[in-house]
């Protein structure tokens, strides 16, 4: 497995060794001992699946308690995948990373706990699949302003973003739960 650190170094994209022949391909996305030796030692309790069409925002997501490391890839499509560091002992609190991710590379991201996470689709149609450290807990998700000016982040976005209402009404960086 290749692993590149995004400018945060804690997150990781993550390109499998893939092997393809006439049938098709065949890749592992997981494995315990692989990942506990990139430093990643995750007990995976959810795995999660969404289906969304261009321009289509999700995020900025997070729980303030069981907070959720996450192992993102694309199965369909092309997303530009966003995680924001919201640990405040962090060296890069209130910082941001991301990267494009397409069912073509198949390249992975790791974020770990204590990230918010959220993506825009940029193909007709995406499929994300992620897989979750702890459990959806909706009385501790919170969702951070997804363009707040604070953060800067450039969506590269085809016109108004698809999102829900309470997506477009996040809480701005400056007045967000944080992480100890």
């Amino acid at each position: 497995m290749k692993v590149e650190r995004a400018s945060i170094p804690d997150v990781l994209v993550l390109e499998p060794e893939v092997f393809g022949d006439a049938r098709g391909f065949f890749m592992e996305t997981w494995n315990a001992r692989t990942f506990e030796q990139l430093g990643i030692k995750a007990q995976f309790v959810q795995d999660n699946h969404s289906r969304s069409s261009r321009n289509v925002l999700r995020g900025l997501h997070y729980q303030i308690r069981q907070p959720q490391g996450k192992l993102v890839r694309v199965t369909a499509g092309e997303v530009w995948d966003v995680a924001v560091d919201l640990r405040r002992t962090s060296p890069s609190f209130r910082r941001w990373a991301a990267t494009r991710l397409d069912a073509v590379s198949r390249r992975m991201l790791w974020i770990p706990p204590g990230f918010a996470h959220g993506f825009v689709v940029l193909s007709e149609q995406a499929e994300v699949l992620y897989k979750s450290t702890d459990y959806y807990a909706p009385e501790h998700e919170r969702t951070l302003l997804w363009n707040d000016p604070a953060l800067g982040i450039p969506w590269p976005l085809a016109g108004d973003p698809v999102m829900t209402d309470k997506d477009r009404r996040g809480t701005p960086l400056a007045s967000a739960e944080t992480y100890a």
